[in-house]
């Protein structure tokens, strides 16, 4: 099992944010030549801000959804973000994994439950066997938003997850992980803020034209 979340020290690994491909390339390969998996078995996302959900089999390719899930041994599976929650499952009967990119508008659509669902669908798995790690991403203590956005979180969800403007995306995914059966113990959440830590991870609140690090897992 690999399963792992990239710094700032690995370089940017998205080619979206950049025209410089050729360092893109040389990150994945480097972090493929570290991590010893096959380059060309790595699968992506191009990431929408949704709550869709792709399986990856042997012959796929670049899906445009926002968490992907496998059961193949050998295949990555890569999730760009840059203050974005980047979220890692793995079932540890069934052998299945998935990842989530749950920035405001996927945790909003209930991505990590719909991952979860996904998993549960496609490969049977149990949520009582189900590990979650929620990786470095932008706190509470540094997340505002507009009033209005801040009012609907207040709506739809509740007002613990709201202080001031500023809203906690990390114990509303796992409010959703708990409500679809995944136990406490089973899930990991980083307290690190890519935005004030001062910890390598790439922030978009900090730097607009910033590249990306990413969440990472995979199959031996």
């Amino acid at each position: 099992m690999l399963k792992l979340f990239t710094t700032i020290k690995d370089g940017n690994l998205a080619y979206h944010v950049t025209n410089q491909l050729d360092l893109v390339n040389k990150s994945r390969k480097e972090l493929a030549n570290k991590y010893k998996f096959d380059i060309k078995k790595l699968h992506f996302m191009d990431q929408v801000h949704s709550n869709i959900v792709k399986t990856i089999s042997k012959k796929s390719n670049i899906q445009t959804c926002d968490a992907l899930i496998t059961n193949q041994k050998n295949t990555p599976l890569l999730v760009l973000v840059a203050d974005c929650i980047p979220i890692l499952f793995y079932d540890t009967v069934t052998q299945a994994i998935g990842v989530a990119h749950a920035g405001r508008a996927g945790t909003f659509e209930n991505i990590s439950a719909k991952t979860v669902e996904n998993m549960i669908l496609k490969y049977n798995c149990d949520v009582k066997n189900i590990q979650v790690a929620l990786g470095p991403s932008i706190q509470k203590c540094c997340y505002e938003v507009s009033t209005e956005i801040a009012q609907e979180v207040t709506s739809n969800f509740g007002d613990e997850f709201v202080q001031k403007r500023n809203i906690d995306l990390q114990s509303l995914n796992k409010k959703q992980l708990l409500k679809i059966g995944i136990l406490e113990k089973n899930i990991q959440i980083s307290d690190i803020c890519t935005k004030c830590s001062n910890q390598p991870y790439f922030s978009y609140r900090k730097d607009r034209s910033c590249g990306r690090f990413a969440g990472l897992i995979m199959l031996r």
